[in-house]
Order: C-alpha cells, then sequence, then structure tokens
C-alpha cells in the first residue's frame, strides 16, 4: 500500500534526532521513558512530524490526551487570546471568569440530577490525590479501596493506588497506609468453564467478600474505579459489576469515584465512560484530553461533598491555569460542534471489524475490547491457554514505529495493543494506520517464525 500520510526514511532515526538522543541521555534522567526515539518538531490533527522530516500517523495522542487532535485551531486561537490579556494570577489570588465558566460547564455534562460542584486542578495523579482528601474529609473515614490492575498515577498516594508494580512502584516504597486493592473482573482471563455471566456472578461476591474479609466498610470513604482500564490493559467491567459495586457503595456509605482521566471526553463515545454502566458518581476525577495538550485536571462531585472542605483546604499554585480553563472550553465546543462522541464510535467499530477480521488468519490475536474508540487488542502465543505474548506485542510496535505510525502496549503483561488515535483522524488516515498495524502483526509474525 503507497504510504499518503505517514512516510519514515530508512535510517530513522535521522540525524537531528540521533543528535537530540545524545544531549537527551546526558541531561534527562532514564527513569523518565520514551515510546519512540525521536523529537517532535511540529504536529497537526493526527499526524506528527519529526525533526528530520518524518511524518507519523498518530495512534497513541499522547497516552490519550489529544481526543480533539494536535493544534485544532479552536484551541489554538483561544489560547492566543488568552495570552494577549494574561498568562497567570492565580485563582486563590485574583480570580478570573474561565474557571468559573470551566466548572459550569462540567458541572452540566457530568451524569447524576443533582447539584455539583468543580475543584480544577494541573494533572490527573493531582486530580485522584484531591478526590481522596475530599471523599476523607466529607466521610470523616479513611479507606479507599482502588482495583487490581488498575493505574491512578505516579505520587505518594495514587501510585499507592495503582496495581502494576514494575515500573511504577518497585523500590518506591512505603507506600501510603489505608489503601486496599479490590479484584476487578477480567472477562478474556475468566477461569475456564466459566460463562460470562457466571464470573461476573463470582467477581461480585468476591467484591462484597473483601469487605468482609479485608477492610470493614464503615471505615472506608471511597472506592475509585477506572470504568474501562486504562494503562491495565483497556479491561471493560460488565454492566451488572459496576452497577453492584456501586450499590454496594450506596448502602455503606461509601463515595464512589469514577477516574476517567483516560476514559473521558468522547474516548468511549461518550463525554464519560461511567455513563456506559447507568450510575451517577459522587466524584468524577478528569484530565488528559480535556485539555487538548495543555495541563490541566478536575474533580466534578456532588455539591455537599465538595463543600465539605474550608477555604484554603483545596487548590494550588497554578490550579486550573486561564491557559488551560480557555483550552478546555474549546475542547468542550469541540466535541460537542464536531460530534465526536458519534465519531468515536465510528472509530471503534473500524478498529474492532479490523482485527475481527485479522483473526480468522492470526491465532495470536485472542481478545478485541474496548469502548467507542477506547480499543485495545491482546495478544497471546495461542488461544487455547491464552499465554501473553509480550514479545510479539513488542515487536509490532516497532515495527509500526519504523513504518509511520505512532503505537503503544499496555497490559500488565505487556501484551495488549492500544488504540488511541485523536477522534478527529479522518477515515484514510485511519485505514493507512490500520493497514500499517496489519502489515507489522504480519512482519513480526514472521520473524517470530523465523528466529
Amino acid at each position: 500500500m503507497s504510504r499518503q500520510f505517514s512516510q519514515v526514511d530508512k535510517n530513522f532515526p535521522g540525524e537531528n534526532a540521533k543528535q537530540l538522543l545524545e544531549r537527551r541521555h546526558k541531561a534527562v534522567p532514564k527513569g523518565v521513558s520514551y515510546g519512540i526515539p525521536t523529537f517532535a518538531e511540529r504536529a497537526e490533527g493526527a499526524l506528527v512530524t519529526d525533526v528530520d522530516g518524518n511524518t507519523f500517523i498518530d495512534f497513541v495522542g499522547a497516552i490519550g490526551t489529544i481526543n480533539v487532535g494536535h493544534g485544532h485551531p479552536k484551541v489554538k486561537e483561544a489560547l492566543h487570546k488568552q495570552v494577549d490579556r494574561f498568562i497567570h494570577t492565580g485563582f486563590n489570588v485574583v480570580m478570573y471568569e474561565s474557571y468559573v465558566a470551566l466548572c459550569e460547564r462540567l458541572a452540566a455534562i457530568a451524569p447524576g440530577n443533582f447539584d455539583k460542584k468543580v475543584l480544577l486542578l494541573n494533572s490527573g495523579a493531582e486530580a485522584v490525590e484531591n478526590a481522596v482528601k475530599i471523599a476523607r474529609k466529607y466521610t470523616k473515614r479513611q479507606g479507599i479501596i482502588s482495583f487490581t490492575r488498575g493505574f491512578h498515577g505516579r505520587t505518594l498516594m495514587t501510585m499507592t493506588m495503582t496495581s502494576k508494580v514494575k515500573p511504577y512502584k518497585f523500590e518506591f516504597g512505603p507506600f501510603a497506609p489505608e489503601v486496599y486493592k479490590a479484584p476487578y473482573p477480567y472477562p478474556y482471563r475468566r477461569p475456564e468453564g466459566l460463562t460470562e455471566e457466571a464470573y461476573e456472578d463470582y467477581i461480585i461476591s468476591e467484591f462484597k467478600n473483601f469487605l468482609n474479609n479485608e477492610v470493614a466498610p464503615e471505615t472506608v470513604a471511597a472506592v475509585v474505579m477506572e470504568p474501562i482500564q486504562g494503562e491495565g490493559g483497556f479491561v471493560v467491567p460488565g454492566k451488572r459489576f459496576v452497577q453492584e459495586v456501586y450499590n454496594v457503595c450506596k448502602e455503606n456509605g461509601i463515595l464512589f469515584v469514577s477516574d476517567e482521566i483516560q476514559a473521558g471526553f468522547a474516548r468511549t463515545g461518550r463525554y464519560f465512560g461511567i455513563e456506559h454502566f447507568d450510575v451517577e458518581p459522587d466524584l468524577i476525577t478528569v484530565s488528559k484530553s480535556l485539555g487538548a495538550g495543555v495541563p490541566i485536571s478536575g474533580v466534578i462531585g456532588r455539591a455537599e461533598i465538595m463543600d465539605e472542605s474550608n477555604p484554603g483546604e483545596l487548590g494550588g499554585t497554578y490550579s486550573g491555569s486561564p491557559l488551560g480553563c480557555e483550552a478546555a472550553l474549546a475542547v468542550l465546543d469541540i466535541i460537542e460542534e464536531e460530534g465526536l462522541n458519534e465519531r468515536s464510535e465510528v472509530l471503534g467499530k473500524a478498529v474492532r471489524e479490523r482485527f475481527e477480521k485479522l483473526s480468522e488468519t492470526y491465532d495470536v490475536i485472542g481478545d478485541i475490547r474496548g469502548l467507542g474508540s477506547m480499543c485495545a487488542v491482546e495478544l497471546v502465543k495461542d488461544r487455547v491457554k491464552k499465554e501473553p505474548n509480550k514479545e510479539l506485542t513488542q515487536k509490532i510496535v516497532q515495527e509500526a514505529n519504523k513504518r509511520g505510525l505512532l503505537l503503544l502496549s499496555a497490559g500488565v503483561y505487556g501484551n495488549v495493543l492500544r488504540f488511541l488515535m485523536p477522534i478527529v483522524i479522518t477515515d484514510e488516515q485511519l485505514e493507512e494506520g490500520l493497514q500499517i498495524v496489519e502489515e507489522s502483526l504480519v512482519a513480526s509474525v514472521q520473524q517470530l517464525v523465523n528466529a
């Protein structure tokens, strides 16, 4: 297939990238990872061009941060106007209207027919940290429940709540106290012989037993759940499981927190991933694509819960910066005006159909899953034993990069290809990107056979 959008020189990475890599290794700690050995020069929509002129179709979107695409004209216009007015005053010193306007917009679109208030912050981890603070302040309890394979950030509290030990937790302890991890369903890896319904019954039972065996419910402030796990491998729970967890929370005075940092803002075909499960969270954490690349995050919650904290107990120097607020307001306009929730469903269907067809030929494709355009493919050595195929996954990612596609893996076994292309990607760019993934799969399988 001829390339219309992506083009990578055979000597990739190029000389400019190599020089920058050398400088990077001298100046930046190795603990800061990178997915592809090059540096961006410019980006627009779903395309990224590096410092040597190589152009890539983006199926990563800065790990779910660029749902409205790189450099959307409306976002850039909003930022330019704000820069000309002022860059920062500190909302806790001199306030500005855009902070209030964004809080109003987020409260209006969040699920739940009740009064809501919104706290704006900087990063996803900071949003989760503050959700924990708010929940503890309101309930006067300390316990926090997260789930196996969950990812919530790399600060002390959020690292504690995160499951994946390497690379996120290894040798970084001790961790924060009063954090407990409950079982989260993994339908593809359910015990042999169990139907999906029976497995869901089992996981629900295990969650209820968890509150008897591991932590007393009357000591728990909040349950924090990703409606679809991100770093954990884009695992989608059953609707009944989510609703039962929610009901248990309601019965025991526990706050239900939906972590929407990766799943939010049209990624799953809805503004919030939790909308697929027909529950109304007490608190919602947001970030990533809210700001189209400009750092901003928030906690949306029931008004009475959010108002429990006293002046000065919430916030921060850069929290809800004017630039972040203006970018986010533009993002909300774009999602509505360009129908990105609906577009997300179209993209997801195209990805799933492509891999369902490929699975007829390649039995290394174990599972195809997702909601909207938050899609993933789990790769195995064979479909009977379902042994994770991390080596093949890594090869496919590397081959895709060489062919002009930005692609990343996920999952606790490192064997999941995740797709987070900008939702504004064109049909032609999507088709070319999927063709590159297919070519990379075929080439990688052949390499392993010949090895």
